[in-house]
C-alpha cells in the first residue's frame, strides 16, 4: 500500500480520536480522576503523533518502516476508540461495585495503550533521524516538458477528443486584445493533458503565438518554482539569491519580459488555488495571449473564475461509442475488432472503465499481451481491484487515480472512502450519505452552521474535485443520489480493506473490521464476532438475522430488508445514532426506543408504521424523524401520502431538523393549547416539515408556528380531504423567509399573499387548489423560482404569461385544469423554460399560444391531449423531445 494513502488514513483516525478525548475529558463524562489524567496523557502522545504525519504528508517515499509505523498508529487509534465507547457503553449499564470493577479495568486499557503509543513514540523519535527521500528541490529542464510519469496517456491519440480539441483551438486563436484563461478541469484519468498537449501542439497554435510554454504545476511546485522556471528556462534569466525568494520581484520581472510578447503558457495539473493566484499578475493583459490550466480541482476553477476572460472547459467520460471504438483500439491493435466470442465480456470490462479514457487504455494494452481466450478475459474482469493495488499490472492507473485522494484533508479522506459501503449498482441519496457522516464523527461543527450544511459542504467539494459525481441531478441542478466511478471505487474498496476501514462482505466474514457492509443473499450476526463493528448495512435482498454483539455500533442501516417486526436486540445498541428501517414491514416500534439517547436519525419511510410512542420524546439528541409512505394502491391520490400520529409533546423534540409527515387530524378533540399544532413553534430549528390531515380550524395555529421557525427550507401541507380548504392567511406577517420549496394540498379560497415575498422559492406545487382566480399574476415575479406545478389547482379558463416574467422558470407542470381553454405565451415570457407538461386539460384544444417564440425549449410531454401527434410535428417543430401519451401508452417520440 502507498504510504501516503496508509498516512492519511492513520492522520483521519488520530484527527478523528483527537476531537473525541477532548469532548470527553472536557464535558462528557463524569470521570475519576486517574482516568481523565491519562485521557490527557493520550491526547499528548496523540498531538506529536498527528503533527509528524501531518508533517510526512508534505514529504515523498517514506521507506517501508514508516508504513509500518503508521499502521500502528492507527491500530492504537482504533483500540482508543474502542475504549471510549466502551466506558460510554458501561456508564449507561453498570452501577454500583460492577461500575467501580468496569473504572478500573478501563484504567488498565488505557494505561495499557499509553504504554504502546510512548513505543510508538519512540520508534517515531529514532525514524525522525531518517531524511525523507525525494524532498522537492529547485526546478529543473523537465519542468518546461510534459513528463509521462504525470500523464500516462500523453503519447496517446483519444477518440473521442475531436471535438474538445478544435473548440479549444478557436478559443486560443480567436482574435481578441486581452489575456484570456482557460481551465480544462475534470477527474483524474480523462485525458485532460493529452487534450491540452494536442492542442498546443497543433499548427494553428504554434503558428499563432511567438512564445510557447509548458509548466508543470503539480502539488509540489510553489509559485516561486513556476515563476523561476519561466526566467530562468525560458528566457535565460539570472537570479540572484536574494530576489530567489521574493515572488513580487519576480512577477514583476517576468511581466516586464512578457510585456510585449503574444504568449501561450499551458500551467499542467494545478493543485493549489494559492499557486495560480500569486502568479496571475506576472501575466500582462493584451497582445491576444492565452494560458491554459489542467487541474483535476473544478473547485479551483470556480473559485478562480472571476471574469469573462477566465472559461472553464469541463472534460467528461467518453461516450459509450467513443469507449468501444478506444478499447477495440488497444485491445485488438492489429484490426480493431472484437472476436464474437468476446464481446460480452468486453463489454462488461468496458462498463467497469465508465468511459475513463486512463483505463480503458490500460487495460486495452494489459489484454493486448494476453491469450484472447474468455477465460483469460474473464479473469482479469473479475481481478480489476487487485490489480489496481501498487504490486499489480494496473498499479499505473491506482497511481493516477490515488493522487486526487492524497491530495484531500483528512477530513475528506474519510468521507470519500465512506462510497466503498455502497455496491456498485447502488448509488447513495445525498441527505443519506450527510446525515450518515454526521453520525460517523466524521463532520466537524463550524461557527454559524448546522452540521448538515458543513457536510453538504464536504459533498460539494468532493464533487468539486471530480471524486465524487451526480448520478441524479434534481429539478435546481442540485444532485440527489451521488456516485464514484467504477475504477475510482476499485481504488478506494482496495484502500479500505486494506486499511480495516469497511469490509465488503458477500461471502464468509473475515478478521474484525470497523464498518460491515453485507452484500450477499443472507447474513447471520449472531453467531460473528463483531465487537468492533461501528456501521452495518446490509444490500442484500436475504435474511439478515441482528445479534447482541455488537453493542459499540452507532449506524444501523438495513432498509430493503425483509424484517415484519422491529428487531428487539436494537433497543440494546445505547450508542446508536443513525437507524434506518426504510422499505421494511414494520407496524410498530416499542417503547423501549427511549433507551436510544444518542439516536440523531430515525428512518421508518415505506414502513407500516404509523404511530411513534411517547418514548420516542426521551430521545433528545434526534435531528430527523422520517415516518411517512406512498400508498400507490386502493386510494385516491389525494391520500396517497400516509403520515404518523405523533405524541403530543413531540414539539419537545426541540433538535429536529426533519418531520415528515405528522398527522394533524387527531387533535380535534383537545383543547387548544395541548394540540401539537401549537406547540409546533418550539421546533425553530426545523428544515423541513410536512403536515397531513390539517383541519380547516388549526390552520392559522400551524401558521403561527411557521412563522416562529426562520429556518424552514421546506413546507408541505395537506387538508383533511379534498372538502376541507387549507387556511393558512394567517402568516402574512412574518413567513420564512428561506422556504425554498413549498406544496399545498387541498382547496384554498385565495393563495395565500404570504407567498408573493417568497424570495428564494425554487419549487411550487399547488394541487387540488381550485382556485378561482389564476395564481400566475402572483408568482411571475418570484426571482428564483424554477419549478411551477398546478394539478387541478385552477378553475378558470385562461391563463397568461407575460413577456419578461418568470425569469428563472424551467419547469411548467399544468395538469388536471378541466375548465382551462387557452394558454397564452407573449413572446419574452419563460426565457429559460427547458420542460413543458400538459395533461387531462381535456378543453384546451390548441398547442399554447407563443410556444414557438420560447426560447430554450428541451421537452413537451403531453398526457390525454386532444392534439394528435402530426398536429404537434407541425406546430412545435422548434422542440426537440415531444412525448405524447394516450391512456398510460407512448403515442410519439419526437427526438431531432
Amino acid at each position: 500500500m502507498d504510504p501516503d494513502i496508509v498516512g492519511g488514513i492513520a492522520g483521519g483516525a488520530v484527527s478523528y480520536l483527537l476531537l473525541k478525548i477532548d469532548a470527553v475529558v472536557t464535558r462528557e463524562w463524569n470521570l475519576q480522576e486517574n482516568i481523565n489524567t491519562a485521557l490527557q496523557n493520550l491526547g499528548i502522545e496523540l498531538r506529536s503523533i498527528e503533527a509528524l504525519l501531518r508533517n510526512a504528508a508534505s514529504k515523498k517515499d517514506p521507506d517501508h518502516q514508516f508504513t509500518d509505523w503508521i499502521q500502528n498508529v492507527r491500530d492504537q487509534a482504533y483500540a482508543i476508540e474502542d475504549v471510549l465507547d466502551l466506558f460510554r457503553l458501561h456508564q449507561y449499564q453498570e452501577t454500583g461495585l460492577r461500575s467501580f470493577k468496569m473504572r478500573h479495568s478501563i484504567n488498565k486499557l488505557i494505561k495499557d495503550i499509553e504504554g504502546s503509543l510512548q513505543r510508538i513514540q519512540q520508534i517515531k523519535d529514532r525514524y525522525h533521524t531518517m531524511p525523507f527521500t525525494g524532498i522537492h528541490s529547485a526546478p529543473n529542464n523537465t519542468d518546461l516538458h510534459p513528463v509521462r510519469g504525470m500523464a500516462p496517456l500523453f503519447n496517446d491519440t483519444v477518440v473521442g477528443f475531436e471535438e474538445h480539441t478544435n473548440k479549444l483551438i478557436s478559443w486560443a486563436v480567436e482574435e481578441k486584445q486581452r489575456l484570456e484563461v482557460m481551465f480544462v478541469v475534470g477527474m483524474a484519468g480523462l485525458g485532460k493533458t493529452t487534450l491540452v498537449h494536442s492542442v498546443y501542439e497543433s499548427q494553428r497554435v504554434k503558428q499563432g503565438f511567438n512564445r510557447h510554454v509548458w509548466i508543470t504545476a503539480s502539488k509540489s511546485k510553489t509559485e516561486v518554482d513556476i515563476l523561476m522556471t519561466l526566467l530562468v528556462e525560458e528566457f535565460g534569466c539570472s537570479i540572484t539569491q536574494g530576489t530567489a525568494a521574493d515572488v513580487v520581484a519576480l512577477a514583476r520581472k517576468l511581466r516586464k519580459l512578457l510585456l510585449h510578447q503574444r504568449y501561450v503558457i499551458v500551467l499542467d495539473d494545478l493543485c493549489v488555488k494559492e499557486v495560480w493566484e500569486s502568479v496571475r499578475h506576472a501575466f500582462p493583459d493584451g497582445n491576444n495571449s492565452r494560458i491554459i490550466i489542467t487541474t483535476r480541482r473544478g473547485d479551483i476553477a470556480n473559485s478562480c473564475r472571476d471574469g469573462d476572460s477566465i472559461d472553464i472547459h469541463k472534460l467528461q467520460p467518453l461516450s459509450p461509442e467513443s469507449a468501444k471504438q478506444l478499447f477495440h483500439q488497444k485491445a485488438f491493435s492489429r484490426n480493431g475488432r472484437c472476436p464474437s466470442g468476446l464481446e460480452e465480456v468486453s463489454k462488461s470490462i468496458l462498463q467497469k472503465c465508465d468511459g475513463l479514457p486512463l483505463g480503458i487504455i490500460e487495460i486495452g494494452r494489459l489484454l493486448s499481451n494476453k491469450s484472447p481466450t474468455k477465460n483469460e478475459w474473464k479473469t482479469l474482469h473479475d481481478s480489476l481491484e487487485s490489480e489496481l493495488r501498487s504490486t499489480g499490472e494496473l498499479s499505473n492507473t491506482m497511481k493516477v487515480l490515488s493522487a486526487s485522494y492524497k491530495d484531500l484533508p483528512f477530513h475528506l479522506k474519510y468521507c470519500f472512502l465512506y462510497m466503498s459501503i455502497f455496491p456498485e449498482n447502488n448509488p447513495v441519496k445525498r441527505r443519506r450519505l450527510v446525515r450518515l457522516w454526521i453520525a460517523e464523527g466524521f463532520v466537524i461543527k463550524k461557527s454559524g452552521k448546522t452540521l448538515e450544511e458543513v457536510g453538504e459542504g464536504y459533498l460539494k467539494e468532493l464533487m468539486d474535485r471530480n471524486l465524487l459525481k451526480a448520478n441524479e441531478l434534481d429539478f435546481d441542478g442540485l444532485p440527489t443520489i451521488v456516485g464514484v466511478h467504477s475504477l475510482m471505487l476499485k481504488m478506494i474498496l482496495s484502500i479500505s480493506q486494506e486499511e480495516n476501514f469497511c469490509t465488503v462482505c458477500t461471502e464468509d466474514l473475515n478478521g474484525n473490521t470497523r464498518r460491515l457492509s453485507i452484500q450477499k443473499q443472507d447474513f447471520e450476526a449472531s453467531d460473528q464476532d463483531l465487537s468492533h463493528v461501528r456501521s452495518f448495512f446490509s444490500f442484500g435482498i436475504g435474511k439478515v438475522n441482528i445479534g447482541s454483539n455488537f453493542k459499540l455500533v452507532k449506524v444501523l442501516d438495513i432498509q430493503g430488508t425483509p424484517l415484519k417486526e422491529f428487531p428487539n436486540v436494537i433497543t440494546g445498541l445505547l450508542l446508536l445514532r443513525y437507524l434506518s428501517l426504510r422499505n421494511t414491514n414494520i407496524k410498530s416500534i416499542p417503547d423501549s426506543l427511549s433507551d436510544l439517547r444518542h439516536l440523531e436519525t430515525l428512518d421508518l419511510k415505506q414502513t407500516l408504521v404509523t404511530e411513534v410512542p411517547k418514548a420516542v420524546l426521551q430521545l433528545e439528541k434526534l435531528r430527523h424523524l422520517l415516518v411517512y409512505r406512498y400508498n400507490m394502491e386502493g386510494v385516491r391520490p389525494f391520500d396517497m401520502v400516509q403520515g404518523f400520529k405523533a405524541p403530543k409533546k413531540i414539539t419537545a423534540l426541540n433538535n429536529l431538523q426533519t418531520l415528515s409527515f405528522v398527522k394533524a387530524s387527531l387533535q380535534s378533540r383537545l383543547p387548544r393549547q395541548l394540540r401539537m399544532i401549537q406547540g409546533l413553534e418550539n421546533l425553530t430549528q426545523l428544515r423541513k416539515l410536512g403536515v397531513v390531515e390539517l383541519a380547516k380550524e388549526d390552520g392559522v395555529r400551524l401558521c403561527q408556528s411557521i412563522g416562529k421557525m426562520p429556518n424552514l427550507h421546506s413546507l408541505s401541507v395537506t387538508s383533511l380531504n379534498l372538502e376541507v380548504p387549507l387556511e393558512l392567511d394567517a402568516m402574512s406577517t412574518n413567513p420564512p423567509a428561506f422556504l425554498q420549496r413549498l406544496y399545498l394540498k387541498g382547496p384554498l379560497q385565495k393563495l395565500p399573499k404570504w407567498i408573493f415575498s417568497l424570495h428564494d422559492l425554487v419549487r411550487i406545487r399547488l394541487k387540488w387548489s381550485s382556485l378561482p382566480e389564476s395564481p400566475i399574476r402572483a408568482l411571475e415575479n418570484l426571482p428564483h423560482l424554477v419549478e411551477f406545478q398546478l394539478l387541478d389547482a385552477y378553475t378558470g379558463t385562461q391563463l397568461e404569461f407575460k413577456s419578461g416574467k418568470f425569469p428563472q422558470l424551467k419547469i411548467l407542470d399544468l395538469q388536471q385544469l378541466k375548465q382551462l381553454r387557452s394558454i397564452v405565451m407573449e413572446e419574452g415570457t419563460l426565457p429559460c423554460l427547458q420542460k413543458l407538461i400538459i395533461g387531462h386539460c381535456r378543453n384546451l384544444v390548441h398547442v399554447p399560444g407563443g410556444i414557438g417564440k420560447l426560447v430554450h425549449p428541451q421537452m413537451l410531454v403531453l398526457y390525454d391531449m386532444p392534439q394528435t401527434a402530426y398536429q404537434l410535428r407541425c406546430l412545435v417543430h422548434h422542440i426537440p423531445c415531444i412525448h405524447s401519451y394516450k391512456h398510460g401508452q407512448l403515442e410519439v417520440f419526437h427526438d431531432h
